[in-house]
């Protein structure tokens, strides 16, 4: 892989530079800038790549320039790395909730190949899930080459319109913490029946773990295993009419809207702030 400079190097970059390392690219390769000292000394310890306190300096000569900054940043840094897009013209990723591509455009004052992804926090164990959208002018090995970095993280899953990164940032971007809501109400709920704080937390967690393994590995969509371990008048049956009862699904289906929504009005609220 050709020169990739991070800019931002916070966990999302720091997730996806192990992942590459641990798939075999080289650390010279790789250039970082990030404000924070004590986060480039680590990143140079662990990890041995180039870092830098300057953006221009991280840029300069790269093929592919990651962007791993906050949304609210984004204007501001794109505004400021316009020198080196414009006369390196490298693959622009963007990791950033709700930037749109034509926003980073504008921004960097040039027409670029880019792709825009949303990846999640649980890409710093290599177990992510990535949605990505490429525009028109992404050719075919720098499609490739941006699927490689993401793959790092996880498992990538490319998108044919960009507003459907909306659905997935609601999805699977925001998705970790419903998963992490569940599991607390159920530590909660065990534990003001009896069980310790102890067991309760580490059985939780371990259930979580091994039904999402189940659905991974097993290759059957989640209908197909709630059925399997429903038992007819059993226990399971018993809590999932619960959930039924008290409009699980649509409480489900009305989070993931709400998250959408506010994905693009993210988007919205960049434009009328900059």
């Amino acid at each position: 892989m050709n020169r990739i400079a991070f800019i931002g190097g916070g966990n999302m970059a720091t997730a996806l530079i192990a992942g590459m390392l641990r798939h075999g690219a080289q650390p010279g390769g790789i250039a970082v800038a990030e404000p924070r000292a004590e986060a480039l000394q680590e990143l140079s310890r662990q990890y041995g790549v180039a870092t830098y306190t300057n953006n221009l300096d991280a840029a300069e000569g790269a093929s592919i320039l990651v962007l791993a900054v906050k949304p609210q940043m984004m204007a501001e840094v794109c505004r400021g790395l316009r020198p080196a897009v414009q006369k390196y013209r490298p693959v622009v990723i963007s990791i950033a909730a709700g930037i749109r591509i034509a926003q980073l455009e504008r921004w960097l004052d040039a027409a670029l190949p880019v792709v825009r992804c949303m990846p999640n926090t649980p890409a710093m164990f290599g177990a992510g899930a990535t949605g990505l959208f490429a525009n028109g002018r992404v050719s075919a090995p720098q499609r490739a080459e941006a699927q490689h970095v993401l793959d790092a993280g996880g498992l990538t899953v490319w998108v044919p319109d960009e507003d459907q990164l909306d659905i997935v940032t609601a999805l699977s971007g925001s998705g970790p913490a419903y998963f992490f809501l569940m599991v607390e109400a159920l530590e909660n709920a065990a534990f003001s029946q009896g069980l310790s704080r102890e067991a309760a937390r580490a059985l939780a967690a371990q259930t979580a773990f091994g039904a999402g393994r189940m659905l991974v590995e097993s290759g059957e969509s989640a209908a197909t295993l709630r059925q399997r371990v429903t038992s007819p008048h059993g226990t399971t049956q018993a809590a999932l009419e619960s959930f039924r009862d008290d409009h699980f699904p649509a409480i489900v289906a009305r989070a993931v809207d709400a998250a959408r929504r506010r994905s693009f009005q993210l988007s919205e609220d960049m434009d009328s702030n900059t």
